[in-house]
């Protein structure tokens, strides 16, 4: 139930990540949560829209292993929390290293407490 409940909770950010990206990239909050101007948010929006996209593809991932009924919802789980693990490290070695704390920790975390009590 606690590994459920992260997944959501991970599920929920990166659609957060989706929206922000996908739709707010050139908005002030956007352009506030990336630390960019008007003028890079705007040469970069199409890329960020991708990105984005890619995030909410990850949220569904997670929110399918969440309601999957069968024991492979594990399996499920395991694959899209890694990508986000993955994901994670990657963001933090070439972009910001707070990205390792915001997507690859909970993750890591999540991983764990599925696998401990399973």
């Amino acid at each position: 139930m606690i590994a459920k409940f992260l997944m959501v909770f991970i599920a929920l950010l990166h659609i957060y990540f989706l929206i922000l990206e996908m739709f707010l990239w050139d908005k002030p909050l956007g352009m506030k949560a990336f630390g960019n101007s008007l003028e890079k948010a705007k040469i970069t929006k199409v890329l960020a829209q991708n990105q984005g996209l890619y995030n909410g593809f990850l949220a569904l991932g997670l929110l399918w292993a969440v309601v999957e009924k069968s024991s492979f919802s594990i399996h499920i789980a395991t694959f899209f929390l890694s990508c986000i693990v993955v994901a994670g490290i990657y963001g933090a070695m070439t972009a910001s290293k707070k990205i390792f704390f915001i997507q690859a920790l909970p993750a890591i975390i999540t991983l764990g407490v599925l696998y401990l009590f399973n």
